[in-house]
């Protein structure tokens, strides 16, 4: 696989870093992750391909397990706020001086400077001050964040993967590493460019919810349909626009003009009534194969089903029958191959990761003794 032979030390955390994590183990890298000791249940639920090592990072020799595992591989990820790692005499500047090649990933909300560099904060905070909150939510109502997809996980984690990556190419032509500050208040703006890029096209000129791409137009819009599901309709060029209009089975010169705001509402009425009087799959049966780019909403229990995900095997199931994404992007030579067994038990791995990388088992059994480290958990993910 693209990552086969990097090391990788995630430190444990919430919902960001692991997903970073998982998509590099997923790619091929090797990827442990430091788990706390005396943890009943680890909260990484994207732990697919990594090992679990459990250590106390409170005590001295804890801290000193830790270095020696990351002076011995090609990256760090750490979900921690500001500081935190230099406490514990693991910062960038102590780790880095010792391996000139090491890639340090620091994964945080507001990044590691400025007045918010310490605060708490979740995804709706760093959407919320990225912009991109602002212009989300439907007309008559207060913005709202879609999950907590655009901060975590496509700012956070995804760009922050894409950082380790870059970093790493770059490592072949200098030899050094570097660090990797991920904001996800700069990530999920970043990913909003075409929002701030766009504004001179007249696309956001409107008030929320009335705009071309935030539930204003008629024809960008999801429809209920006769048994309470839903169709997803993104007919926005004219010519799609009219397969829309010929698959609902309306009559163009019935209807006001497309682009004609002050009749969108009543347009809106229209496809509302149309959609409600079939099922999903009659609407699906029609539309399907035309240009109308009208597809039906899938529940997380239908897409595995769906005939076009089935062909291209766009879910996977791992040894429990547990259904998720298969990893992407596809790559044709050196695709990711997931692993399929399941999430590791907290410090599962600690007595062999700890042999890999030096530790002889007299050390390993003292280190246990001591309360350093933890070999094993009842506890699974």
């Amino acid at each position: 696989m693209a990552l086969a032979g990097v090391r990788v030390i995630e430190l444990a955390g919430l919902a960001p870093a692991p997903f970073c994590g998982m998509v590099l183990a997923d790619f091929g890298a090797r990827v442990i992750r430091v788990d706390r000791t005396r943890t009943t249940m680890a909260m990484d639920v994207q732990a697919r391909g990594k090992l679990s090592v459990a250590l106390n990072l409170k005590k001295p020799e804890g801290a000193a397990v830790l270095r020696k595992l990351c002076l011995k591989s090609d990256v760090v990820l750490e979900p921690f706020r500001k500081g935190v790692m230099e406490k514990l005499g693991l910062g960038p500047e102590e780790l880095v001086k010792e391996n000139p090649r090491l890639i340090y990933a620091r994964l945080t909300g507001f990044g590691q400077s400025g007045s918010f560099a310490t605060a708490a904060g979740h995804d709706i905070n760093y959407l919320a001050m990225s912009g991109l909150l602002s212009k989300l939510g439907r007309s008559s109502e207060n913005p709202y964040a879609p999950l907590n997809l655009v901060a975590d996980f496509a700012g956070g984690g995804l760009l922050c993967a894409m950082g380790i990556v870059l970093a790493l190419y770059e490592r072949t032509r200098s030899g050094r590493g570097q660090v990797i500050d991920a904001s996800m208040v700069e990530g999920a703006a970043y990913v909003g460019s075409f929002i701030w890029k766009s504004q001179n096209l007249g696309l956001w000129n409107r008030p929320r919810g009335h705009n071309l791409l935030d539930s204003g137009a008629p024809f960008y819009e999801t429809y209920e349909t006769a048994d309470g599901k839903h169709m997803a309709v993104g007919a926005i060029e004219p010519q799609f626009y009219n397969e829309l209009i010929k698959g609902l089975g309306l009559d163009p010169t019935e209807l006001p003009l497309q682009m004609s705001v002050s009749d969108w509402p009543e347009l809106k009425r229209i496809f509302t009534e149309t959609f409600a009087s079939k099922t999903q799959a009659e609407w699906s049966k029609i539309f399907d194969g035309t240009d109308a780019c009208v597809t039906p909403v899938l529940s997380l229990e239908e897409v595995s089903s769906h005939p076009h995900n089935r062909e291209r095997g766009s879910f996977i199931k791992d040894a429990q029958g547990e259904v998720s994404p298969r990893p992407a992007p596809l790559l044709s030579r050196t695709p990711a191959s997931p692993s399929s067994s399941r999430d590791p038990f907290i410090g599962e791995h600690t007595r062999t990761v700890l042999a890999e990388y030096g530790y002889s088992s007299a050390q390993i059994d003292s280190l246990l003794s001591a309360g350093v480290i933890e070999c094993k958990s009842k506890s699974r993910l």
